[in-house]
């Protein structure tokens, strides 16, 4: 399956726009990527009031994971059965501004740190506050991407393969956490609070 590039947004709510026969046209700047047939069906769905009545009944309740602290061992789990050789992170958190400033869901920053004559890396994942109340499947979506970063840089076949070998219905987890926010841009209401 070919990667779908991560389009670009600023996290602000995208007015309706006026189609060219007369009838208005969503914008789904979270699900660009897809093909045109995909989008008009989320389009009718959105319209029709179905998304989130859908999305609840797919992921009834959301995850326990609260705090940084929870969210540390949580990812620090997932590190361990997965990428055992990949170094130590230094740190996992919540981050309130990372949706708006950085244009992500979530953020892998590695630094290095010089001590003495050596170089040592800190790698550090940030995931968006809005997750601490979303399903389980969706915080490990963000979580095991962020992971990736750690060995591959790049979105690209490889990575994209790290992230299936961590969670197998990453592709359909990834669309469902893009399907949920497109809902959420088009005025729904959170549905995990």
């Amino acid at each position: 399956m070919k990667p779908i590039p991560t389009p670009k947004y600023s996290g602000a709510i995208m007015p309706r726009r006026e189609a060219a026969a007369g009838a208005s046209a969503l914008a789904l700047p979270y699900l660009s990527g897809y093909a045109p047939a995909l989008q008009n069906q989320v389009r009718d769905w959105l319209q029709a009031g179905k998304a989130g009545e859908w999305l609840r009944r797919k992921y009834p309740q959301a995850h326990a994971v609260r705090t940084d602290k929870a969210l540390y061992a949580y990812v620090d789990e997932i590190k361990a059965e997965y990428l055992r050789n990949a170094g130590q992170l230094h740190k996992v958190a919540y981050d309130s501004k990372i949706h708006v400033v950085r244009n992500a869901l979530g953020l892998h920053t590695r630094r290095a740190i010089a001590h003495g004559g050596k170089l040592n890396a800190r790698h550090e994942i940030h995931v968006a506050t809005m997750f601490k109340q979303a399903p389980d499947a969706f915080l490990r979506m963000i979580c095991v991407h962020e992971l990736a970063h750690i060995r591959i840089m790049d979105h690209d076949k490889a990575f994209y393969q790290l992230c299936t070998h961590m969670e197998p219905d990453y592709h359909q987890l990834e669309f469902d956490v893009r399907f949920y926010l497109s809902y959420l841009d088009a005025g729904g209401e959170p549905l995990w609070t």
